[in-house]
């Protein structure tokens, strides 16, 4: 696994060892990023359930502005910071240790918002219904803003939300990957 193209293309990522991570493949990786082109550029970037760093680090090396990185694994915290120390993308990165659906209510509290949400969580837990309704229930995505959600066919996503809508779902084997647009005010009234 590695960066694809940007100020640290080709940089090898560690990867923790199990099947607990799943990182996202390099196919697939470069389709979501031809498919986002100039959105990331500049984009404030959270990455959740961010496994290696993989996908907010791509994004880092394609010149978005900042990235943070949640987790709940101990393993995969410390080889986020390895990686993005590897990449030199540290000192644009915030690597925080926590229960994702927490970590977004803490975020929303805070009144942090982002460009572009990465998500991959652990497949048929129950967790892309529950990430999407918190999502779709605080402002931590800015209007006009993407959240690109990697899962299993067998999970679906809705069309429209309240502040949500799915804009594209792309299909690689039995991985989908969903992109939903952060509604605009005008389009919620």
């Amino acid at each position: 696994m590695r960066i694809i193209t940007g100020s640290a293309k080709g940089a090898k990522l560690k990867a923790p060892s199990g099947l607990d991570t799943r990182p996202t493949a390099a196919r697939v990786k470069e389709s979501v990023f031809n498919i986002l082109s100039d959105i990331v550029v500049d984009a404030c970037v959270l990455d959740i359930f961010a496994g290696t760093g993989n996908l907010g680090l791509e994004a880092l090396s394609r010149g978005a502005q900042k990235a943070v990185f949640i987790d709940n694994s101990n393993e995969s915290i410390a080889i986020i910071k390895e990686n993005a120390h590897h990449t030199k993308l540290a000192e644009y990165t915030e690597i925080y240790k926590n229960d994702v659906l927490r970590a977004l209510d803490k975020l929303a509290q805070t009144g942090r918002s982002f460009d572009l949400i990465f998500c991959d969580p652990p497949y048929q837990k129950g967790l892309v219904q529950a990430v999407l309704e918190k999502i779709d229930q605080h402002s931590i995505l800015v209007p006009g803003g993407i959240l690109v959600i990697e899962h299993s066919r067998h999970e679906k996503v809705a069309n429209e939300w309240n502040n949500l809508e799915l804009r594209r779902t792309e299909k690689y084997g039995a991985t989908l990957m969903s992109f939903l647009r952060f509604k605009t005010k005008q389009e919620v009234l």
